[in-house]
């Protein structure tokens, strides 16, 4: 399959959850939209990337990182986004050294806040863009074709999760384990973050 290049609009804050951003992904060549739920701290990382004059007085970790590859000549060749699962990217990220060429599993959010850095290109396939793109003359929010409200669901699926980890004491040790999975499963880790607190406290 033919690879669509993308470039990075920038990060959006969404008013449907609380701590949630839109990161959004447009084709080079049209004017469909990809747009990528993240977290807080990723909206962060990939901004402080995006903005030149924002410097860190230390690395963050996405920056040490790109140290470290610099340090032993690795070079971050492209970004692929090649999956989406139940709302979830899935990327890789191709390196190269010494003219051998590695491929990573990454994040996607972590994959283009290195990219960003590297200033490599970021690609993906037509079978997600149709899947969950928007173009420019409809709402982001409205899909254009069927199986494209994954993002308002997710998000609302997520509201409710927050919601519960409000009052994880009345929550059972198995429906915690299980919640703990599902938020690891959506990449929510500041929600599953309190799940694994509460679990540590009974133990």
């Amino acid at each position: 399959m033919d690879l669509i290049k993308l470039k990075i609009i920038g990060v959006s804050y969404t008013q449907a959850q609380t701590g949630a951003y839109a990161l959004i992904l447009s084709e080079n060549e049209g004017n469909r939209k990809l747009p990528i739920v993240i977290g807080g701290f990723e909206a962060e990382a990939i901004t402080v990337g995006l903005e030149s004059d924002i410097v860190p007085p230390r690395p963050s970790t996405h920056d040490l990182f790109i140290n470290l590859l610099e340090r032993f000549e690795i070079t971050i060749k492209q970004v692929i986004i090649h999956k989406l699962v139940d709302g979830v990217f899935f990327s890789s990220l191709i390196c190269e050294r010494d003219e051998i060429e590695e491929i990573i599993d990454a994040r996607t959010s972590d994959a283009i806040a290195l990219a960003i850095r590297f200033d490599a290109s970021v690609f993906t396939y037509e079978n997600i863009m149709k899947k969950a793109s928007y173009s420019d003359d409809t709402d982001a929010n409205e899909p254009q074709k069927e199986d494209k409200n994954w993002i308002k669901n997710f998000m609302k699926e997520q509201d409710s999760k927050d919601s519960s980890t409000q009052n994880l004491s009345t929550v059972s040790t198995k429906d915690l384990n299980s919640m703990l999975a599902k938020l690891v499963k959506a990449e929510s880790y500041e929600a599953a973050a309190k799940i694994r607190d509460e679990l540590s406290r009974r133990k």
